[in-house]
């Protein structure tokens, strides 16, 4: 990918302009960006590849990364307010939304988003986010935002074939992988304008949750599956003022933390994740 000069002109005003990293292979954006980050790399620093030895997701996940199909980035995140790192879940969320802007303003797509960082066509997923914190027990020093979106990919390997999807598979055309981050980063910098210097948080996350039940099929009503506490089932009933997505159980209310939802309503396994 290069970044032209109409990308730089796409970014002129945003906190992305200047600092964009391009490499044509590294191991992950999510690494570099942390390693940079440690060293005092700048708020707003973009680190993209065109390839990832070692494309990473949530826990033990992988990311496939095929060489020059997708949009493999990292942004670093220098939080001016005091934020704790149990906010950091507000930043995969807006950067959910923001996706899914970006997709629909650059392909007329409309993406689901399955909680907290997953993004699907139909049934099947061809976004996911990675948050990686550096936070002391009382704030956030820097955070790092990856994104993967599977772009121009025409086919998987045999064990994602039924899970991952692309932008071209979904609307049969190739799409222009600058022009997906040229408006992902717009959109970036539109919700976290929004979300690090609002003087009132409150009505930013407030902001982000209404977004979401509109964006999303999975926060009311999912029969669903959640990998956490030893596993249990229910129906997605809203998320709460923190963010986190509410399941109402055949024992009651329960409050996910940081499992993984699946669907009960189709069988739907999981792609690999960011």
């Amino acid at each position: 990918m290069e970044t032209t000069a109409e990308l730089a002109g796409a970014l002129t005003g945003t906190f992305f302009a200047g600092k964009l990293r391009h490499f044509p292979e590294i191991d992950s954006t999510n690494l570099q960006a942390m390693r940079e980050a440690a060293s005092g790399a700048e708020h707003g620093t973009v680190y993209i590849a065109d390839a990832q030895s070692a494309g990473r997701g949530r826990g033990a996940h992988t990311w496939h990364s095929a060489p020059g199909a997708g949009l493999y980035c990292s942004l670093l995140l220098r939080p001016h307010t005091t934020l704790s790192a149990p906010d950091a879940l507000w930043f995969s969320l807006a950067t959910g939304l923001a996706v899914a802007s970006a997709v629909k303003s650059v392909t007329a797509l409309h993406a689901d988003i399955r909680w907290p960082n997953d993004l699907l066509l139909g049934k099947r997923k061809f976004c996911g986010i990675l948050t990686e914190l550096s936070a002391s027990s009382a704030h956030v020093r820097h955070a790092v935002i990856g994104i993967g979106i599977n772009i121009n990919q025409a086919g998987f390997p045999p064990e994602l074939q039924s899970l991952a999807t692309s932008l071209r598979i979904a609307s049969g055309q190739e799409w222009s992988r600058t022009a997906i981050l040229a408006a992902l980063l717009r959109a970036m910098q539109a919700e976290f304008s929004g979300l690090l210097g609002a003087d009132n948080t409150q009505s930013a996350h407030e902001d982000i949750l209404r977004r979401l039940r509109l964006q999303s099929t999975w926060i009311e009503g999912k029969r669903v599956h959640v990998d956490e506490a030893g596993g249990y089932t229910g129906v997605t009933a809203g998320l709460n003022s923190l963010g986190f997505l509410q399941v109402q159980t055949a024992t009651g209310l329960r409050t996910v933390l940081s499992g993984g939802v699946r669907s009960l309503d189709a069988e739907q396994a999981d792609a690999a994740g960011h």
